[in-house]
């Protein structure tokens, strides 16, 4: 049986890979899995898609018919979730969200009494009860509303300001880009309560604008916004707010490596960095680790997923870790990526410091030259990835072994999308360009090949 759940959760396209019959199904085996363990209620947030609505319908009476009491908050960040999950003791939580993907598209990730993401366990458990289920066709019942209890979302509201302990942004001009998702909900409040002159642009709860040139992922509306404002910095997150791209007065990108490098170095001075270590993946930036390596620390790398990160931050008793795409884990929340968090802290760093975020950045790690070229694929290539691995390990590791090019090379599937993304990094941004080419251009040939034998 094919696994539906990928690197973050279960996701795919509405009505396509994510469906209300698939949905109900969940929420049954959750249900029955959440029934034996703890009596309290499953807690349910999601972002702002128009899918949203019918796949928290699915999931709340599949819920419900495995006999289990839900809780919907409503649109909010995916971080409130685990949150909530803690604070009121809920058995598990559910997010409705598709993350950085397009409107088209949507996911559930799923939580344990933790708050947590589910263990493999857990998914197994949760995939045998929904393949028992299939031969049960649930159609979508009805358009009723579902009550939102909206005070559980100020609780997580009200924790991202306590974490400030009294201190404010007062004087800093910070502009936000909610990207029409999440964010909408609260950022802009957070900001404004701790004393930011904040500016914020597509904060329109509006599920079919969702990171379409917009967010963490197309940063231009961000870079022209500061600009526009003469802003301090500026902050842009993902359609459910878990991470956050920074740009700073003269439009350098802040990314998940540098986030790293320099709340990373900050912890390393008040010798709160157990082992001088951070956690990253296999995406990270190689003139980080370097840079990182100098000054003394010590970086160990992932597979790709926040999953990944947690596991090894537990496992090295770190307290910080995360990904270059801006998700940052920290035990200021227990190892929850938190697009909002991260950004508050790095605006109070600056704050501590007097230093502005372009003076800060330039003290950072000159990155090598990266390029990710996504190759598009006409079948689903995780069900039968393991065909390929031969091939694209023989391919790769020509270019990887030859001196001449002194190059990085990572190739992988993406875990939310129908894509073979690869990574190229090199000193030389010529032979990055030259290399990406090559070997995306060899691997799609390759690849087409073998899938028309399968």
């Amino acid at each position: 049986m094919h696994s539906i759940f990928g690197t973050d959760g279960i996701r795919g396209r509405f009505n396509k890979e994510i469906t209300y019959s698939l949905a109900y199904r969940i929420g049954f085996a959750l249900g029955l899995i959440s029934k034996e363990n703890n009596p309290e209620p499953i807690v349910i947030g999601r972002d702002t898609r128009i899918s949203g609505h019918v796949l928290l319908e699915a999931l709340s009476i599949g819920i419900v018919d495995s006999g289990k009491e839900f809780i919907n908050i409503g649109i909010c960040p995916t971080p409130a979730i685990p949150f909530l999950i803690r604070q009121e003791s809920f058995c598990s939580g559910i997010m409705i969200s598709a993350s950085h993907n397009p409107p088209d598209y949507n996911g559930i990730k799923i939580f344990d009494e933790n708050g947590n993401k589910i263990s493999p366990k857990i998914e197994n458990q949760i995939e045998t009860i929904v393949e028992d289920l299939k031969k049960i066709k649930v159609s979508s019942k009805s358009e009723k509303s579902i009550k939102v209890y909206k005070t559980l979302l100020d609780k997580y509201i009200e924790s991202l300001i306590d974490s400030f302990d009294n201190e404010n942004l007062e004087g800093m001009k910070i502009v936000l880009d909610t990207c029409f998702g999440s964010a909408t909900t609260c950022a802009e409040k957070i900001f404004d309560i701790l004393g930011a002159d904040v500016k914020v642009i597509n904060n329109d709860k509006n599920g079919q604008k969702i990171n379409l040139n917009c967010g963490s992922t197309c940063l231009d509306p961000l870079n022209k916004a500061v600009y526009q404002y003469d802003a301090d910095m500026g902050f842009s997150f993902d359609g459910d707010a878990d991470r956050v791209i920074g740009i700073d007065s003269k439009g350098n990108i802040l990314d998940g490596d540098h986030i790293l490098f320099l709340w990373g170095r900050e912890l390393m001075k008040k010798k709160v960095l157990p082992n001088n270590t951070v956690i990253s993946t296999k995406m990270a930036n190689l003139g980080f680790e370097n840079a990182w390596n100098k000054i003394g620390g010590i970086l160990y790398r992932t597979e790709v997923g926040d999953k990944f990160i947690h596991e090894e931050l537990i496992k090295r008793d770190a307290v910080l870790g995360g990904e270059q795409s801006g998700h940052i884990l920290s035990k200021l929340n227990n190892f929850c990526g938190d697009g909002i968090l991260t950004a508050i802290q790095i605006a109070k760093f600056c704050k501590q410091k007097k230093i502005s975020l372009n003076s800060w950045l330039e003290s950072s790690f000159l990155p090598y030259p990266q390029k990710l070229t996504n190759i598009n694929l006409d079948f689903d290539f995780k069900k039968t990835y393991n065909s390929f691995t031969d091939i694209i390990n023989e391919t790769t590791e020509i270019y990887a072994n030859n001196k001449s090019y002194d190059c990085r090379i990572y190739v992988r599937p993406s875990g939310t999308e129908p894509l073979l993304r690869v990574l190229v990094e090199a000193r030389d941004p010529e032979q990055v360009d030259f290399l990406s080419k090559k070997i995306s251009g060899e691997l799609q040939s390759k690849i087409k090949k073998i899938s028309n034998t399968i």
